[in-house]
């Protein structure tokens, strides 16, 4: 029988649990070890998921298992210290979103990679959905020609998710680093990844977390059990425009609280031969027999926005 991939799993909150549903639906996995700095969280997810092996330390669990890979799933502040102390093990990492809390712990995740011959992955999911599939396929047929410009929006009228989110000492910002990461990523990777020259950005602290609001649910993540009343001092909304080295521009938006209609996630994008809407539908613009043209794809999405 092949020998099984043991993995540890760095961080056992909310998002943890979507990895850790992945590694035991794959017969290929063993989930080996947990870590957590939250004792009393890391013995019940040790429990509910049949895991033992448990520590409060990183160091301490990449020196003592023998592991193969680990997931990162702490606030972002920790994705540093804990991506470098399993590279430098040896490890392979997949690093949950946004990958650092700044240029300069990126690049040093990138060079203890580099130093260390193991993959570093980060969690850009929206990459594997099936929109960007098609997507990738209509660009490669030629029915956008020259994609030159790019719309991504990923707006909450009232969806800060509460807990470390709001605090910049752990987050590292709100939106934009939250949400606004998977939108950039996704049409940059979808334009073939040309390099940013020139960004305006401006952020927002108007709204806040809207705690105070009476009889409106809020959105809801395992981290608002932290309470409602925590810190909140990153930005509520973001707005960017970034220029490519293939001229091509994005326009970025991204909030936890604005006054709109409902949430709404979509990208667009425009080419001289046709463009498309991702909301996550699918729509393309384009021209037939001289005739302007709308075409809904009949595709699933593997992956919304939420």
């Amino acid at each position: 029988m092949e020998k099984k991939i043991k993995v540890g799993v760095i961080g056992v909150g909310s998002i943890a649990e979507m990895h850790i549903a992945g590694y035991k639906a794959d017969p290929r996995v063993e989930l080996a070890a947990f870590c957590d700095i939250n004792e009393e969280r890391l013995k019940e997810k040790g429990e509910r998921h049949g895991v033992t092996r448990l520590y409060t330390d990183v160091k301490d669990m990449v020196a003592k298992e023998e592991l193969d890979a680990v997931s990162v799933c702490t606030w972002n502040a920790a994705h540093a210290p804990c991506t470098i102390a399993a590279l430098e093990a040896g490890l392979h990492v997949l690093c949950e979103k946004p990958m650092a809390m700044n240029v300069a712990e990126a690049e040093a995740m990138r060079d203890a990679a580099k130093r260390s011959g193991k993959l570093l992955m980060i969690g850009f999911v929206r990459r594997f959905g099936n929109d960007c599939a098609v997507v990738q396929d209509f660009i490669n047929e030629g029915y956008f020609g020259d994609l030159y410009y790019a719309k991504a929006t990923y707006l909450r009228r009232n969806g800060c998710p509460g807990g470390w989110f709001g605090d910049k000492s752990r987050s590292g910002g709100g939106p934009l680093i939250d949400l606004g990461v998977h939108v950039i990523d996704l049409v940059r990777y979808l334009m073939g990844n040309p390099k940013p020259v020139s960004v305006y950005g401006a952020t927002f602290h108007k709204l806040g977390d809207r705690h105070e609001l009476k009889g409106q649910a809020g959105y809801q993540s395992m981290s608002r059990s932290e309470g409602v009343q925590d810190v909140f001092n990153v930005e509520d909304m973001a707005t960017a425009m970034v220029r490519y080295d293939n001229g091509a521009v994005l326009q970025v938006e991204a909030s936890f609280s604005l006054n709109i209609a409902h949430d709404t996630g979509t990208i667009e994008m425009f080419g001289t031969h046709g463009g498309i809407k991702l909301d996550p539908e699918l729509t393309y613009y384009g021209e037939m027999d001289g005739y302007m043209t709308d075409v809904k794809l009949a595709i699933p999405t593997a992956l919304s926005f939420s």
